[in-house]
């Protein structure tokens, strides 16, 4: 018998292997064929209204606790593709099991959820982890949030978001990697591999979703939903390049701004979803809105009733409608007037089916609720290394941080022991009791010696009523750690600020601090960078933590403490006062750039001066010309030194591949990280090009004496720019190279020619 089996078990591989040899047509390929042909199959039997069913994103409210019968109703008839924000576990079950046995065609629901910086163990906010400059701790924590999630049912993400955000005043800009396109691509592919894994059929991934397509990072004014106006060159060069690296990197799912780009709201902007996104970039996943932004179009002016926006949105690709029901109401007579068709419709469910595929609904429509995937230890110990990774450290005078053992400490402050803000905006499904503290974690180290008092209850508080005590407590201590920031709900979407200080009568407390004579360290949780100009003389060192998560407490005390030593780097430029902004390092020109050794402060002009120029260039009389802290920026607990700066070539042709290498030394007393940064310059250009590029970036650690030689490889395809005649070019010329710590560092510059 076993002769037998063995027997027909070598037949079968022989087939097998005939089989597959039979096709030149690579596996991958041929599985794709597969797919499509099933789709084909699928489209061939269905209505016309099951056909528009699933361009729906439909969900239900939150305070409703039984599934509507109105709602299965609708999945029995095939009338919803997809839902959202159903979070009990029982209710997607039956929603997919009705789905896949009673609808008419058994095709699949996919559940959606903003699963932005993680599901139930909390990351640190975007913006935050963007200052990791570490791609790994993003893609990390993206894959820990798709395994949690999944858990739930949870098959498809609304994130990352990928606006390129020069505007701190937007409140949207703590879900961004900042400012700069190169570091949000290298990011954008990193949060892709993290969510999808290595194939979207594991039942732990969950489908991507980049947004918002495009230019929702430039409103007005930092206002969100603000009108958004972005010149062709501007816009590829800068706002689409992440959402490039999103498709390259095999993004699932695309979602619409609420923006208007160029006076058409991007939700019916044909030129971006059908001439960039589709011809041009060949994406063949599906597009959805944003909440209503289909019928938002009205408001706008671009729709007059939402059948015109149905209308207008469908003719330019957009496959799904979240919550709004246009499509639903509208499409079916869209096509009987032939203001659309039906190989239109077709090609829109295509793409959606096409993902069901890509996600194995078909097969595997059910999921694991394994609870111990929530919370798992390597979970949590990998958010305390990116909230570590992510902490800026902006300030250190006197090398006041790290704190000896033995000092005694007064932890003061609103976000000391705030754990539902430490978890930051666009956090759903987070549990504040599971937060780690910055107060708890300190309580927990039995070598601590410290006194607590918040001194404000929330970080909007005017009240001084806690004063007293707060001033006590500092008095009797070595060392204030004063807790400052933003509430979660100060930024994000739609929370915009106009002012960009400390909130309530924090800096008020800080004042009073200041004058009891103690070394203050200032740790700020926030959504967004904080001017500091009214304190900044007042604290001794400062922490940006961001909103660093469920283990964002225990992070900060090993950082304090000197177990580890701060990393971050801002990726953002930040402001002395709202007046600078928008301010971003990646600008060009002007044609009286700023010269320091001539800067006239507009305290030094003479009484009634002569009304001239006075030798000023373009900078703001009061302020300057320099940010607070520049892009990149951030100190360590040591030094680092930069030698054997070298080219290998000083004179290159178009094609040709340059190496730049550098020799950096760990000149401190403790081990610590530097992330060595590459920047460029196109000197002259047929437009004009930005005084300087990010182009590489290397994140290092070295221990105490050692040293690393480190190399970064460019080729000319990394000079490319779009230009007048509407076409990628790198010119010939001259390029200014600097290996740097931060965008304001001059210091190490090459130069090269481009023949």
């Amino acid at each position: 018998m076993k002769k037998f089996t063995r027997i027909v078990c070598i037949a079968f591989l022989i087939i097998y292997g005939l089989a597959s040899c039979d096709s030149n047509v690579p596996k991958t390929i041929s599985t794709a064929s597969s797919k499509e042909s099933k789709i084909d199959s699928i489209l061939s039997k269905m209505t016309l209204e099951e056909k528009i069913g699933q361009t729906a994103q439909r969900g239900k409210s939150s305070r409703v606790k039984e599934l509507p019968e109105d709602l299965k109703d609708a999945v029995r008839k095939g009338s919803v593709g997809s839902f959202l924000n159903i979070t009990n576990k029982d209710d997607v079950k039956e929603l997919q099991r009705i789905a896949i046995e009673e609808s008419p065609n058994h095709i699949p629901l996919i559940f959606a959820r903003d699963v932005i910086h993680g599901y139930k163990t909390i990351f640190p906010i975007p913006l935050g982890q963007a200052a990791s400059f570490n791609p790994e701790i993003v893609k990390q924590g993206s894959r820990i949030a798709a395994i949690e999630a999944s858990t739930n049912g949870i098959r498809w993400t609304f994130a990352p978001m990928l606006d390129i955000s020069r505007d701190p005043r937007w409140g949207r800009i703590a879900e961004s990697a900042g400012e700069d396109p190169y570091l949000t691509s290298v990011m954008a592919e990193a949060y892709i591999k993290g969510f999808q894994g290595e194939d979207l059929s594991n039942p732990t991934s969950i489908a991507a979703c980049a947004k918002h397509f495009v230019g929702y990072g430039a409103a007005e004014g930092g206002r969100d939903y603000n009108t958004t106006n972005i010149h062709d060159n501007l816009l590829h060069n800068v706002y689409l390049k992440p959402f490039k690296a999103a498709v390259d990197a095999g993004a699932a799912t695309f979602m619409t701004g609420f923006n208007e780009l160029n006076g058409i709201p991007a939700s019916g902007n044909q030129h971006i979803l059908k001439d960039i996104l589709r011809d041009e970039w060949n994406f063949d996943g599906f597009v959805v809105s944003d909440w209503n932004s289909i019928t938002e179009m009205i408001h706008h002016g671009y729709a007059k009733d939402d059948k015109e926006a149905a209308e207008k949105a469908a003719n330019a690709m957009l496959d799904m409608e979240m919550t709004s029901t246009s499509y639903e109401d509208h499409m079916k007579e869209l096509i009987d007037e032939g203001k659309f068709s039906v190989a239109q419709l077709d090609e829109m469910v295509r793409n959606i089916l096409r993902i069901k595929f890509k996600l194995d609904l078909f097969e595997h429509p059910d999921f694991n609720d394994n609870k111990d995937f929530l919370y798992a230890e390597d979970h949590l110990e990998k958010a305390k290394k990116a909230a570590i990774e992510s902490t800026v450290l902006l300030k250190n005078r006197n090398a006041l941080l790290p704190i000896p053992e033995g000092k005694k400490l007064a932890i003061i402050g609103p976000l000391a022991n705030a754990s539902h803000e430490q978890l930051g905006t666009w956090n759903f499904d987070g549990e504040r009791e599971r937060t780690i503290t910055p107060l708890q974690a300190f309580k927990k180290d039995s070598l601590s010696n410290f006194e607590f008092s918040e001194g404000l209850s929330y970080s909007r508080d005017r009240s001084d009523k806690g004063f007293v005590e707060a001033i006590k407590v500092a008095k009797s201590s070595d060392v204030i750690l004063f807790f400052a920031g933003e509430e979660a709900i100060l930024s994000g979407e739609a929370h915009s600020r106009a002012n960009l200080s400390l909130p309530g009568a924090q800096e008020e407390l800080i004042d009073k601090l200041h004058k009891t004579g103690k070394p203050i360290v200032l740790i700020i949780m926030a959504g967004r960078p904080i001017t500091l100009g009214n304190i900044l003389h007042k604290v001794d060192a400062i922490l940006m933590s961001w909103h660093p998560g469920t283990m964002g407490g225990q992070a900060l005390h090993e950082i304090i403490t000197g177990k580890v030593s701060p990393s971050g780097r801002l990726p953002v430029t930040w402001p002395k006062e709202v007046g600078q902004v928008p301010l971003y390092y990646n600008h060009t020109n002007t044609g009286r750039p700023v010269v320091p050794e001539e800067f006239v402060q507009m305290d030094s002009i003479p009484i009634d001066a002569w009304q001239s120029s006075l030798g000023n260039t373009s900078h703001y009389l009061d302020v300057g010309y320099l940010p607070q802290f520049p892009f990149g920026y951030g100190l360590t607990y040591s030094d680092f030194e930069y030698s054997d700066v070298s080219i290998s070539s000083e004179n290159i042709r178009i094609g040709d591949t340059i190496k730049i290498k550098a020799k950096i030394t760990n000149t401190g007393k403790v081990s610590a990280s530097e992330v060595v940064q590459l920047y460029y310059r196109d000197l002259v250009g047929s437009i004009t090009r930005p005084v300087k590029e990010l182009v590489r970036f290397k994140k290092i650690t070295l221990e105490a004496g050692a040293s690393e030689n480190i190399e970064f490889e460019c080729t000319t395809e990394d000079f490319l720019f779009y230009g007048t005649d509407k076409k990628w070019i790198v010119e010939p010329g001259d390029f200014t190279f600097w290996v740097a710590k931060n965008a304001h560092d001059e210091l190490n510059s090459l130069h090269l020619t481009l023949k």
